[in-house]
């Protein structure tokens, strides 16, 4: 693409599942100005992941062409957006292009930043090493735990906000009761490191997850960081932010999850929060609305809303921005609200799933009548498997879900 300039009416940073499917409800609404900027030739369903790393999905099922997702009559600019300038209103990339916009989304989702602990970016090179958070490493997340019969299996997880917080427990619990089915847990010492006082931040979710690690006899260090990686050592260092002393730990099997943050680019561009060190776009919680830019919004997991960063999120965010941006446009006032829901689908074995859903409160926020979703349960896992893959492509990327 040589250099040059674009104009949109709507201009989206990002063509995964927010950017996807906003542009697919602002095309239904009737707009047909919209611009998608994305580099990026494959789409990836990215919560099948973990079942890929459980040995319980094929990753090929995880991908589908970007081309195939992108809604008809949108404009692909297929580009790496760099950087902002929200009085000029336009979008510098990669190319040299700038895209001119009235209205702007932003929703590049999040960096893994492998590189903030010493030794993890090495690790993963290695063969006792993997993460589910990586198309190309959830396959060796499975060979590595067919081979295990015996030693320590450590699972991590960083402090700060990542997506899908559930992922770093759930691979634990698919690994533990593979080894169980193979009758060879009992030689594994399984070790499940949270940065949290607790197993999850609902207590009636907490307290279902307290009762499968007990069942697989898992290790749950609390209050806890892996914060260095010695791969030719084959250790970690775990730090105990409580307590504030750290230990060295060997390990045979080890699932890292890298700490996460805004894009680099985003976090030196005006429209970060200022007040944020992870960078993410400064909106009000509830409109989703640049709390300084009239003529910006952010959905997804790059936005400063603080909720928890999962695809069932950018479902309720999306009809937010939709229905405001069309508000914004028209000159109206803003009156539609996101109330903060997520949820987290938290595989507990290899058959059964607890549906954690709660909002900003952090209380219960069940979306399914008649069902007890506070328990782990069969028909939630063929949700899990299913269900939610078959909405995401079919419902939620043609914006009818």
């Amino acid at each position: 693409m040589s250099a040059h300039t674009i104009d949109h009416k709507v201009a989206i940073i990002g063509g995964g599942n927010a950017g996807i499917s906003l542009a697919a409800r602002l095309r239904r609404a009737g707009m047909t100005d919209i611009g998608i900027i994305e580099p990026a030739e494959t789409h990836y369903y990215q919560p099948l992941w973990t079942l890929v790393g459980g040995g319980r999905a094929p990753a090929a099922e995880s991908a589908r062409s970007e081309a195939s997702v992108m809604p008809q009559g949108v404009g692909w600019i297929k580009d790496r957006a760099e950087g902002v300038d929200p009085d000029a209103q336009t979008v510098s990339t990669s190319s040299g292009t700038t895209i001119h916009y009235d209205h702007l989304v932003v929703c590049p989702g999040i960096q893994l930043d492998w590189d903030s602990l010493p030794g993890m970016a090495e690790s993963i090179d290695t063969p006792q090493v993997s993460s589910n958070y990586r198309y190309d490493l959830a396959p060796k997340t499975w060979q590595m735990i067919q081979k295990m019969r015996s030693g320590t299996a450590v699972f991590t997880m960083p402090s700060g906000p990542i997506k899908c917080a559930g992922a770093p427990q759930k691979i634990a619990y698919l690994a533990a009761d593979y080894w169980r089915e193979q009758g060879v847990l009992d030689a594994i010492r399984v070790v499940l490191v949270l940065p949290t006082p607790g197993m999850f931040g609902v207590p009636v979710f907490a307290e279902e997850l307290e009762r499968v690690v007990a069942r697989y006899g898992i290790e749950v260090r609390k209050n806890s960081e892996v914060t260095a990686v010695d791969p030719d050592g084959r250790s970690v260092t775990i730090t105990d932010n409580a307590a504030g002393v750290s230990e060295e730990l060997p390990y045979d099997l080890l699932h890292v999850v890298p700490r996460q943050s805004a894009p680099d680019w985003i976090k030196a561009s005006p429209i970060a929060d200022p007040e944020n060190p992870a960078g993410y776009v400064q909106i009000d919680k509830n409109t989703l609305r640049h709390s300084r830019f009239d003529n910006i919004f952010a959905l997804g997991d790059a936005g400063s809303s603080p909720n928890s960063k999962t695809g069932a999120a950018i479902r309720k965010q999306a009809p937010v921005v939709a229905e405001n941006l069309q508000a914004s446009i028209a000159g109206r006032p803003l009156t539609a609200q996101y109330g903060g829901y997520a949820s987290c689908p938290l595989t507990t074995s290899r058959k059964t799933m607890l549906l954690a859903e709660f909002d900003y409160t952090m209380q219960p926020a069940p979306s399914i009548p008649l069902i007890d979703t506070t328990h782990e349960r069969r028909d939630m896992w063929f949700l899990k498997r299913r269900g939610l893959p078959a909405l995401y492509w079919n419902a939620i990327l043609t914006g009818r879900a």
